[in-house]
């Protein structure tokens, strides 16, 4: 007899995860036709069939803030009803994508009653979280590597992991198109261009976003011609709007594109980034960049106890150097910002060699990263999978 298409379920956090999961299922869904998913999910995976008894962005809480305080009795309710109903109806495995803090916990009850469980995206143990390593250990049957260091890392402290490569070197062109991404914006080849990426995040806008666009103020007095981009999701653009005025910055100072960060970051000739996956991006798009980053001071006294290496960007980890500045906490001031940001743009006129160099690095970079992320990740769970049969 044939044997029945398997039953996933699933958590994805925040519309990264979103997009990271859709990637699984459709390495999954091309491995085993009929496949049903089920569990926490976004607009992504939705899109594949994918059946959200609760929608992802009802997770998207960050760092130690009051927001997670005020939302963790909401959080631990939803976490008790979806783990009390996949113990009544099992799926054949469950994985846990990105989001940590929720899926870890979650994992761990599933697979102490015997579920087969999967993380994808190792959390960052080898940056900030080393404590996390037993939590991994009790939860994970297997994880999904997105960078070539952490399997070995992993297998150290007896967990079995694959490395799958990193969505995003997959998804980013080798050699970005400079002139079609801005003639889809609306640029001339000539214009001088700065992308601002303040985070995704309300708690990244509110301490963020305001310290970007006083940044970027000050940079517009040197070059008053130069043109500020800020790809933005729609539920985002008032909020940033808001804090761009506040700088002063308002109407053609500084445009606001809904979405195409991709776009934004071919077309651009550096960048202001906060500290995340967009850091990683602007790298495969090889565009120079300065990394920044703040947030509420009790969440970073906590944080940087925590930090186990001298980099915060992934750029600059992976890189194993500071290839790009990093200006975090109470060093990032508009006024050290601009000077750095300045730094980048004068060198395409003064310093080519040092873009070219740049350059170089970030290509590397990409190469290392590019696999065959969907099917490699649905390789290893269908085997998972087989194996519990």
């Amino acid at each position: 007899m044939t044997a029945p298409p398997p039953r996933v379920a699933m958590v994805a956090g925040e519309a990264s995860g979103d997009l990271l999961a859709a990637l699984l299922l459709d390495g999954l869904q091309a491995h085993s036709p009929g496949l049903q998913s089920h569990g926490i999910g976004g607009p992504q995976m939705e899109s594949r069939g994918f059946s959200a008894w609760w929608p992802s962005d009802r997770l998207a809480v960050h760092g130690y803030s009051l927001q997670v305080l005020r939302r963790l009795r909401e959080l631990l309710g939803i976490r008790k009803q979806l783990r009390e109903r996949l113990l009544a109806d099992r799926p054949d495995v469950f994985i846990g994508v990105d989001a940590p803090d929720f899926n870890l916990s979650l994992e761990a009850d599933l697979r102490a009653a015997g579920v087969r469980t999967v993380h994808f995206v190792c959390p960052s143990i080898w940056a900030w979280r080393a404590d996390r390593v037993e939590k991994i250990r009790r939860s994970a049957d297997h994880v999904l590597c997105v960078f070539p260091f952490e399997p070995e890392l992993l297998a150290q402290h007896g967990i079995a992991a694959t490395y799958v490569g990193h969505p995003l070197a997959g998804v980013i062109p080798m050699e970005p198109d400079r002139a079609a991404a801005r003639a889809r914006i609306g640029l001339r080849d000539a214009d001088e261009v700065l992308a601002i990426l303040p985070g995704s995040r309300e708690s990244e806008i509110e301490y963020i976003a305001p310290l970007f666009f006083a940044a970027a103020a000050l940079l517009r007095r040197t070059r008053p011609a130069i043109k500020l981009l800020v790809p933005a999701l729609p539920a985002l653009r008032e909020r940033i709007v808001l804090a761009a005025r506040s700088c002063g910055l308002a109407g053609a100072a500084l445009e606001i594109v809904s979405g195409q960060s991709h776009s934004v970051l071919a077309a651009c000739d550096a960048a202001l980034v906060a500290s995340g996956t967009a850091t990683l991006e602007a790298a495969l798009f090889k565009r120079p960049m300065v990394i920044s980053y703040r947030m509420h001071p009790l969440s970073w006294q906590l944080m940087r106890r925590k930090q186990l290496q001298p980099w915060v960007g992934l750029p600059n980890i992976l890189c194993r150097d500071f290839v790009v500045p990093e200006l975090i906490q109470n060093a990032a001031t508009p006024q050290a910002l601009c000077a750095a940001t300045l730094q980048w743009l004068d060198a395409r006129r003064s310093a080519p060699q040092k873009i070219t160099d740049l350059e170089q690095r970030f290509t590397a970079l990409h190469a290392s990263l590019q696999r065959n992320t969907s099917q490699l990740a649905a390789d290893a769970i269908c085997k998972i999978i087989s194996n519990a049969a």
